[in-house]
């Protein structure tokens, strides 16, 4: 039987004064010298008491004693679980990473949450370069994201190493569109998009402005990103299951399991690789992430990928979500959340919308439904909180 180790329960508080609470336990786990980490945020919020919930069930737990930190999973699909992270998975993914994008130590800014893995991964990689990271002040939710803050902390880093930092699409785009925002992402190095699938136009975009965008492909189960910019990071391997389509990951960054599940470790971890819940296709040697497995649905007898509908209708209203339902009569229906264009403002006339959806898709796609909203709600790791749209009234 594998030697037990405390389990203890970091709730960690909105901005600054939470992140810095957590580096400074994170040495002591890494190391064993302390007990290992439940991180899950602080506050009342229903998602916030359920990642408690899934990193720390029960107060007597304990875990193996290679395991370092416990983090939920977003739960944008379901009930959170608590992912096992060993000390070896957490560093063998900081270290890939540093060496992909670098070759070495970076200056890192910090606008995520560290109670995701996308910002859990920035005080790692922080925390191998002998750096601290410079946190904005509306990490973790404590206040609005600005793009005069990005750009304080951009300028703020140390200029004698090369400068990187970790946002999600929706960051990207905010920042995109100013003047201001974009000079500060055009001063990284590397500028990683994670959390959520980054539309291929917002992509484009920032590429032909010069700013090096890394998207990357990851979750919680994987330490955070695996493959860059559809390649793996070293000692990582994909390869898709020819009969689902599903894509499979491997590597020294795999997670360990869920806490308190075996049924749910052994479904997703298998000889040493974790099933995905996603479809993709390898195109040129290069991963090609298409959505969800429960996110191509079939309509009238023809497959439809929603993240493709989404790509369509996203520039065209300023962000779209769209979801699927069972339908008796067509297999599928589907609901597109549109984004007015401005304040006061009607979304864009869902005939255009759909006469948009039908020249790249087929008529199949077309959504029918629309629910016309003011943004897109978004869960701290920058996924959109579908939970929240379906609670919404519809047309």
């Amino acid at each position: 039987m594998s030697r037990q180790r405390d389990l203890r329960r970091v709730d960690v508080v909105p901005g600054p004064v939470g992140v810095e609470a957590l580096l400074d336990l994170l040495p002591e786990a890494l190391a064993g010298d302390g007990p290992a980490l439940a991180v899950a945020p602080a506050g009342d919020e229903p998602a916030a008491a359920r990642a408690r919930a899934a990193v720390l069930p029960d107060p007597a737990a304990t875990v193996d004693d290679d395991i370092a930190v416990v983090l939920a999973t977003s739960g944008s699909t379901g009930a959170p679980r608590g992912v096992l992270l060993p000390a070896s998975a957490l560093l063998a993914s900081a270290e890939a990473a540093l060496v992909t994008l670098v070759g070495g130590a970076a200056a890192w800014s910090l606008a995520l949450p560290v109670t995701s893995v996308g910002g859990l991964q920035v005080l790692m990689r922080s925390l191998m370069s002998s750096t601290e990271p410079e946190v904005l002040p509306s990490v973790g939710g404590a206040s609005r994201f600005t793009v005069a803050e990005f750009a304080a902390a951009t300028w703020r880093l140390d200029p004698s190493l090369p400068g990187c930092t970790s946002i999600v699409p929706t960051q990207a785009a905010i920042l995109l569109d100013d003047p201001e925002g974009l000079a500060a992402l055009q001063a990284y190095d590397a500028v990683l998009l994670g959390g959520a699938r980054t539309p291929p136009e917002l992509l484009a975009r920032l590429r032909a402005a010069h700013v090096v965008a890394v998207p990357t492909y990851g979750m919680t189960e994987t330490c955070g990103g695996i493959v860059y910019d559809g390649v793996p990071l070293p000692g990582a391997s994909f390869r898709i299951d020819e009969a689902t389509g599903r894509i499979e990951v491997s590597g020294p960054m795999l997670a360990r399991g869920y806490l308190g599940d075996d049924v749910a470790t052994a479904e997703a971890f298998v000889d040493g690789w974790h099933r995905t819940p996603d479809a993709g296709r390898i195109v040129d040697g290069r991963l090609e992430v298409l959505g969800r497995l429960d996110d191509v649905v079939q309509v009238g007898g023809v497959n439809v990928a929603v993240t493709a509908v989404e790509d369509v209708l996203g520039p065209l209203c300023g962000g779209a979500v769209v979801l699927a339902e069972p339908d008796d009569r067509w297999g599928a229906r589907l609901t597109a959340y549109v984004v007015r264009p401005g304040p006061g403002a009607d979304v864009s006339d869902t005939e255009a919308l759909g006469a948009a959806v039908i020249a790249r898709l087929g008529r199949a796609a077309v959504p029918r439904a629309w629910v016309r909203i003011d943004a897109v709600p978004l869960l701290p790791n920058g996924k959109p909180d579908r939970a929240a749209l379906r609670s919404l009234p519809r047309a």
